[in-house]
C-alpha cells in the first residue's frame, strides 16, 4: 500500500461528503430550526454550512438528532423554521441512513487501510511469502505475455 491508496480512499470521502452536502442544501436549506439545526453553524442554509455540517455527523455526533429535525412535517412544524416550504420530510430518513452507511463504509476502510499500511512497513520482511509470489507472478506474468 502507498501513500496514493490513502489519498484515493480520502478523496472519496471528500466526493461523497460533497454530494451530499449539494444534496442537503437542495433538500432542507429552508429549515433554519431544530434541536440541533441552529442560524450560525449546524445547518443547509449554503453549501459550505452543510459541508462542516455533514463532516460533523460523519463522526457519529447527533446524526440521528439532525435526521428528526428534518423530518418534520405540517401540522408539527412552522414553515420557513422548522420544515421547508418543500415538506420533503419523508426523505430525511432515506437521506441520512444512506449518508451514514455510505461514510461509515469509507471510514472504516480508511482505517483498515492504514493499520495494512503501518502493518507493512514495520512488521513485514522482503522475504515473506506474499513478496516472493508477487514477484514470481509478475516474471510469469511478463515471459507469458512476450510468449503470445
Amino acid at each position: 500500500m502507498s501513500v496514493g491508496a490513502l489519498f484515493n480512499v480520502f478523496a472519496l470521502l471528500l466526493l461523497i461528503l460533497f454530494m451530499f452536502a449539494v444534496l442537503g442544501v437542495f433538500f432542507f436549506s429552508e429549515i433554519t430550526e431544530g434541536d440541533i439545526i441552529d442560524k450560525e453553524y449546524k445547518n443547509f442554509r449554503n453549501f459550505s454550512s452543510a459541508y462542516l455540517t455533514l463532516f460533523a455527523i460523519a463522526t457519529g455526533e447527533d446524526w440521528n438528532k439532525l435526521m428528526f429535525d428534518c423530518v418534520d412535517t405540517l401540522p408539527n412544524c412552522k414553515i420557513g423554521d422548522t420544515c421547508g416550504a418543500n415538506q420533503i420530510g419523508g426523505y430525511a430518513v432515506a437521506y441520512y441512513i444512506a449518508f451514514i452507511m455510505v461514510i461509515t463504509n469509507i471510514m472504516l476502510n480508511l482505517f483498515i487501510l492504514v493499520i495494512i499500511q503501518q502493518f507493512e512497513t514495520y512488521y513485514v520482511t522482503k522475504n515473506n511469502p506474499i513478496e516472493v509470489f508477487t514477484e514470481a507472478f509478475e516474471l510469469f506474468h511478463t515471459e507469458w505475455v512476450t510468449q503470445t
